[in-house]
């Protein structure tokens, strides 16, 4: 039984387009370039062959893979959503207590997950420090370190 993973629209669509490309792409490459391998001559003894063999097999766990994950893929229907509490897609204005830091993160789906564009997993250590606080509460986020106390400002979508 697959694992069930929440997704956004544009999220589902990105790993619905990823494995189309595969599937379509990069499967009709592996298997040229296992025929232009065997071409060449004695199977046996050609390690071009061997690497396209085994090229070709990492490209079909990563498909296997793929389809697995978009079989447990459910879209996140945000009309349903309480607007009061940090869940997946609020985005989250934070003050750190230590340093007196801010910053503001979306929570989303590991899948979708990019630091650089402020989008932390619900399944990291913050993610999960911030899943159902509530404006005014204290998330306590257990890192390497010990505990940060983060202040949580404002949540919205």
């Amino acid at each position: 039984m697959s694992k069930v993973s929440y997704y956004t629209a544009e999220g589902l669509k990105k790993l619905r387009d990823e494995l189309s490309h595969l599937k379509d792409v990069e499967r009709a490459k592996a298997s040229q370039a296992i025929a232009e391998a065997r071409d060449k001559g004695d199977l046996s003894e050609n390690a071009e062959y061997d690497a396209a063999k085994e090229a070709q097999g990492m490209l079909e766990m990563k498909i296997s893979k793929l389809d697995a994950q978009l079989s447990g893929a459910r879209l996140i229907d945000e009309s349903q959503m309480d607007v009061t509490k940090a869940l997946v897609l609020s985005k989250v204005r934070l003050k750190n207590q230590n340093n007196g830091m801010e910053m503001t993160y979306t929570l989303v789906a590991d899948g979708e997950a990019d630091l650089a564009a402020g989008k932390i997993s619900v399944n990291s250590p913050i993610g999960k420090g911030l899943l159902g606080k509530s404006v005014g509460d204290i998330a306590e986020v257990q890192v390497p370190n010990g505990v940060i106390k983060f202040d949580i400002l404002e949540i919205s979508r």
